[in-house]
């Protein structure tokens, strides 16, 4: 007779048989997790936390080597340096954009605030000659309309997703009415270093990018308004009643996202030598898709800015070796959004099992 029969037998109650049986239950299986033989839901949950964090690094060395088969010039030095440059300025919205999403919002103008930077200060820097000038101004006009994004957020109470909307309609019609649509172009080599200028064999904009990275990291991850940032995104309500300054914080990201989106639109004018109204174009969706990708929750509180690094990576990765096998750009688009859908699906279903 086993256990449970003893104690039904005992009782006489068909409920103290079923709570008897339960305890026995437990009993047998925290033995078996002692033993080994089946693993704890701590340790689940912990193995679930290694595979969602190393998930973004193992897909991109699969993609490598999916890639490498593909075409053997994949792996050539010069066109793995030449991924890792045309990822540069991507990764640079996208650690703004992580910022944003960290919070739980969206920020849909970073690619027109890229445009509009990039002709403000192409036409400072035609009018002044000074590379300073042309470099606060950019700095500055995606500072300024991330406070406008802000503002409109955090005291207007006006959604993320439609106040950013309009910001990047407002920003991309006043980049036409500044240029009348035409190309700005020829600056000084002194401004064109910081997009196309090279420390050794390393491209600049790879350096300024690894760099904002670990400034990013540093402040997510070492500083109490990282800490802040993330007790945002997981709970406004609790952050609030914590005494955190949840307003003041949310418009700090879409600050920070702006004034990101003005040093890329400086990477992307000194690369290419020319600023148009259009640059910048559809690099929202780029942005996005890398933090997503890279493994940060779009509802917020949860994700890294390392895995925005690999995630802009993976984009890099994805667009080159399509590139190289001849696809058709458009079909590029459609790669990309079902590498998005994927990935959201993927969070989706982490998030379901975590609170189930």
């Amino acid at each position: 007779m086993d256990s449970a029969g003893q104690v039904s037998r005992e009782t006489g109650s068909p409920r103290a048989s079923v709570d008897a049986e339960a305890r026995v239950n437990e009993v047998r299986i925290n033995s078996e997790e002692k033993a080994g033989r089946i693993p704890s839901p701590a340790g689940v949950a912990g193995l679930a936390g290694i595979a969602k964090q190393s998930g973004p690094i193992l897909g991109l060395i699969a993609l490598c080597i999916i890639a490498g088969i593909l075409s053997p010039v994949f792996f050539t030095v010069g066109n793995l340096m030449n991924v890792v440059l045309q990822v540069a300025i991507i990764a640079v919205i996208a650690a703004g954009s992580t910022f944003v999403i960290l919070t739980g919002g969206i920020d849909l103008s970073v690619g027109s605030v890229l445009g509009l930077s990039a002709v403000l200060l192409a036409g400072v820097l035609r009018a002044t000659g000074s590379t300073f000038a042309g470099i606060i101004t950019g700095l500055g006009v995606g500072a300024f309309l991330g406070l406008v994004n802000g503002l409109l957020i955090s005291y207007g109470d006006v959604p993320p997703f439609c106040a950013t909307l309009g910001t990047m309609a407002i920003a991309r019609g006043l980049a036409f009415v500044y240029t009348r649509g035409m190309p700005i172009s020829n600056f000084s080599d002194a401004f064109r270093f910081f997009g196309a200028g090279y420390l050794g064999a390393i491209p600049v904009p790879v350096i300024e990018a690894v760099v904002l990275f670990v400034i990013c990291w540093f402040v997510l991850s070492q500083t109490a308004t990282g800490r802040y940032i993330y007790a945002l995104g997981s709970n406004e309500k609790a952050a609030r009643l914590s005494g955190i300054k949840t307003d003041y914080y949310k418009t700090l990201v879409y600050v920070i996202s702006g004034l990101l989106s003005g040093l890329a639109g400086i990477m992307f004018v000194g690369r290419i030598n020319s600023a148009h109204p259009l640059a910048g174009q559809g690099y929202e969706l780029d942005a996005i898709a890398a933090v997503v990708i890279g493994g940060t929750s779009l509802s917020g509180g949860s994700g890294r800015i390392s895995g925005t690094f690999v995630g802009a990576l993976i984009i890099g990765v994805i667009r080159n070796a399509l590139n190289l096998v001849n696809v058709d750009p458009f079909w590029q688009g459609v790669v990309l959004g079902a590498v998005i859908i994927a990935a959201v699906l993927m969070d989706r279903r982490a998030k379901r099992q975590k609170y189930s």
